[in-house]
């Protein structure tokens, strides 16, 4: 069931741990408390953490007295992980089959997580599995057309020529999609199975140096990044000065850039 996007994922966000944490990790930790809030996550609740990335929310999970298990595909990130929430149960593990029985937890989170999968739908249906009966599952993913702030760097990209290489996936097969807006997500939710599903927008400003938003895609961090590296020594420098010149828009006086986001938070029980 690992589609070819699954494989290409894998394989960009191979060995980027630490420069994901360096870069976009406090970025995507802002929706955390939403997300344990949104499972009533609190002292005793067996929580799987799906795609823990650097462990922001296992950690944050344990604060508040969770029995924590998290997984991420990526070992780098699970060693990350570890160190964050050393209370945790942390593995490497990975979509579209999680090796858990039906019902373990009481709660499943998954951060930023569907837009890292082939089949997004499949991958909801996993998640709703291993929660127990009346459990919460709850979730974040981008929100699309995307926030300015999210938008800053993949406008350079286009502005700076950059083609895309063959072995970075255009997206899903349509039939795997789905609208990465509040209906859609809903929507997506029920087709799973889970009931009184909600979905939210969250949107706020991140606030980064430009040399901190800049170190994600110049060393090769997500779709993005890969997408910069992957071109000529001209190319890479045209998109740095569009990236240079479109900073200037969010950027204050003494050069903090003030970056527009906007996700996507759904709940849904089983």
């Amino acid at each position: 069931m690992t589609t070819t996007f699954d494989k290409s994922e894998r394989m960009i966000w191979a060995g980027q741990g630490a420069a994901y944490a360096k870069s976009f990790a406090k970025l995507c930790a802002y929706p955390v408390p939403q997300l344990l809030d949104a499972t009533v996550v609190g002292p005793g609740t067996r929580l799987l953490d799906v795609g823990t990335g650097p462990g922001t929310v296992a950690a944050a999970a344990c604060a508040r007295g969770a029995t924590v298990t998290a997984v991420d595909a990526e070992p780098t990130m699970v060693e990350l992980a570890v160190q964050a929430a050393p209370a945790a149960d942390v593995r490497v593990a990975a979509l579209p089959e999680l090796p858990f029985a039906d019902g373990e937890f009481d709660a499943v989170v998954a951060n930023f997580l569907l837009n890292h999968v082939g089949r997004p739908g499949v991958a909801l249906a996993e998640l709703r599995r291993v929660v127990r009966p009346g459990g919460w599952v709850a979730l974040t993913t981008w929100a699309s057309p995307p926030a300015p702030g999210q938008a800053l760097i993949g406008r350079a990209i286009q502005a700076g020529g950059a083609v895309r290489p063959q072995h970075l996936p255009a997206g899903l097969a349509p039939e795997d999609d789905f609208p990465r807006d509040e209906s859609g997500l809903t929507e997506l939710m029920y087709a799973t199975g889970l009931r009184e599903a909600v979905c939210e927008t969250l949107r706020w400003d991140h606030h980064a140096s430009a040399d901190e938003w800049w170190s994600g895609p110049a060393n090769g961090v997500a779709f993005g990044g890969q997408m910069v590296r992957s071109q000529t020594p001209q190319i890479r420098a045209d998109i740095k000065r569009h990236f240079d010149l479109f900073s200037s828009e969010f950027a204050d006086e003494d050069g903090t850039l003030t970056l527009p986001h906007a996700a996507l938070l759904a709940r849904g029980r089983r």
